[in-house]
C-alpha cells in the first residue's frame, strides 16, 4: 500500500518530540477567546462605518442633484393683475377771471365833483360811486324847458284859433280854406310840442347821469378819475374810463382741453383747482359750458369752469392748476410698470402657466407711472412676473417665489 501523508498536525507534534514541548506549541496557536471577540467587533465596526459613510456620500450626492435641479429653474415673483383702470386725473393750467368785469363810463360831459369808493371798495348794486357837474347840460336843459313852455302857449292860442274858426264857418263868415290853415297851424304847433317835450326828456335823462352808479355787486380794481377831471361822454379812448368794477362772488376759469381728452370732458362735471398760494386747500369748480368745437389753430376745447367765492379768497387773474378726473375704462386691468418687455416683435409680458414662463403680447392704453392699462392680453387671474429677466424666453422652466413682490396690491 502507499503511505499516505502524514497530517500537519503530525508534523509539528512529531513523535519524537517530548511531551513538556508540544504544549506550548499547541497554546500558541490557539488565542484566547475574548480577542476573538474583540476583533470581530472591531471588524463590524468598520464595516459598519465604510457602510454609513458610503449611504451618507449617496445621500449628499442625491441631495446635491436635487439642489442643482432646483437652482436650475429659476425663480420669480408674480403679481395678479388688478381689474378696472382706476379714473385718471388730467391737469391743465388756467387762469381765474371775474364772472362780471366793466369798464364804467360817464354818459354827460362835465367836470367830476366828487368820487365815493376807491380800488378795492366793495359796493353793492345802486351805490353812487361819482358825481359829475354838468353846467352845459343843466342850460341846455333851461332853455329847452322854456322852449316848450313856448311851444306849449302856441299850441294853446292855434286850437282856440281852430274852434273859432270852424265856428265862423257855419254861419259863413270865413271862408273853408280858412278854417283848414286854423287847423293845420294847431295840428303843426302840437307837432312841435311833442319834439320840445323829447328834448327836455332827453336833457334830463343826460342831467340824471351827472350821478354815476354801480351797475352789479362787486369791487372797484381801478379808479380812473379825481375831483376836477374833464369827463368826456362815452367810450372813445381808455382815459375816459372812470371806474373798472369786477364781480369776484364767483370767478371763470378758461381751460384749452386736449383733443384728446375732448370726449371725455362734459357739463356738469365737478372739478377741483388748486393754486399755489393755498397748497393745502382745494376750491370746488363746476364745469359749466364748452365751446363745443376745436380750436383749428392751438387742436384744443375751450371749457369754462365756475368757482365759487364767497369767501373772497381767490383773486381775478391768480394762476390756477384744473383737475379733471377722467373716468376709467370697462373690462380693462392694471399691471406695474416693472412688469414689462419691449421686444422687437412688440410689448409683451411674462406669465408663468404650467410651471414655465411664457411671453404674452399686450395693448396698453393709459400709462399712470408706475401702472399702466392693458387693453387686451390679460385677464384677472394670470400670474404676471415681475422684473423679468431680459433673456426670459417662453417654455423657460420656472418657480414661483412665495414672498409678496414689493409694489404688489
Amino acid at each position: 500500500m502507499l503511505d499516505t501523508p502524514e497530517p500537519a498536525e503530525s508534523k509539528v507534534t512529531h513523535p519524537a518530540m517530548p511531551e513538556r514541548d508540544r504544549a506550548p506549541l499547541l497554546s500558541a496557536k490557539r488565542p484566547p477567546q475574548g480577542v476573538v471577540i474583540i476583533i470581530l467587533g472591531v471588524i463590524a465596526l468598520l464595516a459598519i462605518g465604510i457602510y454609513f459613510g458610503l449611504r451618507g456620500r449617496t445621500l449628499a450626492e442625491a441631495a446635491l442633484a436635487v439642489d442643482t435641479e432646483k437652482t436650475a429653474v429659476q425663480i420669480v415673483k408674480v403679481i395678479q393683475p388688478q381689474p378696472d383702470a382706476p379714473d385718471q386725473s388730467l391737469v391743465l393750467p388756467g387762469q381765474t377771471t371775474a364772472f362780471t368785469d366793466t369798464p364804467i363810463y360817464a354818459r354827460t360831459n362835465g367836470y367830476l365833483k366828487h368820487w365815493y369808493f376807491d380800488i378795492g371798495a366793495h359796493v353793492r348794486k345802486g351805490d353812487l360811486l361819482a358825481q359829475i357837474e354838468t353846467p352845459e347840460v343843466d342850460q341846455q336843459l333851461r332853455q329847452a324847458r322854456a322852449d316848450l313852455a313856448t311851444a306849449e302857449a302856441n299850441t294853446k292860442l292855434a286850437k282856440i284859433t281852430a274852434r273859432r274858426t270852424a265856428n265862423l264857418l257855419r254861419s259863413q263868415s270865413v271862408s273853408t280854406q280858412e278854417r283848414d290853415n286854423a287847423a293845420g297851424a294847431y295840428a303843426a304847433d302840437q307837432a312841435i310840442v311833442a319834439s320840445r317835450q323829447a328834448d327836455v326828456a332827453r336833457l334830463e335823462q343826460l342831467q340824471s347821469y351827472e350821478k354815476v352808479y354801480a351797475p352789479f355787486d362787486g369791487v372797484i380794481t381801478a379808479r380812473n378819475t379825481d375831483v376836477g377831471d374833464l369827463i368826456n361822454a362815452g367810450a372813445g379812448t381808455p382815459s375816459t374810463e372812470l371806474f373798472h368794477m369786477e364781480a369776484i362772488k364767483t370767478l371763470r376759469i378758461y381751460v384749452a382741453v386736449p383733443e384728446l381728452y375732448s370726449p371725455s370732458i362734459h357739463g356738469g362735471e365737478k372739478p377741483t383747482v388748486t393754486l399755489e398760494e393755498y397748497p393745502n386747500q382745494d376750491f370746488q369748480g363746476t364745469l359749466v359750458r364748452t365751446s363745443n368745437a376745436i380750436n383749428r389753430a392751438t387742436r384744443t376745447l375751450l371749457v369754462e369752469v365756475d368757482v365759487d367765492n364767497a369767501d373772497d379768497k381767490l383773486l381775478p387773474g391768480a394762476y390756477t392748476w384744473v383737475h379733471f378726473k377722467l373716468p376709467g375704462r370697462q373690462e380693462t386691468v392694471t399691471i406695474p410698470a416693472n412688469t414689462l418687455l419691449f421686444r422687437s416683435e412688440g410689448l409683451r409680458v411674462g406669465v408663468v402657466r404650467k410651471g414655465k414662463a411664457e411671453l404674452v403680447p399686450i395693448k396698453i392704453g393709459r400709462d399712470y407711472g408706475d401702472r399702466v392699462e392693458v387693453m387686451s392680453g390679460l385677464g384677472h387671474t394670470d400670474q404676471v412676473i415681475v422684473n423679468p429677466s431680459d433673456s426670459l424666453i417662453s417654455g423657460t422652466p420656472v418657480r414661483v417665489s412665495s414672498s409678496k413682490p414689493a409694489g404688489a396690491v
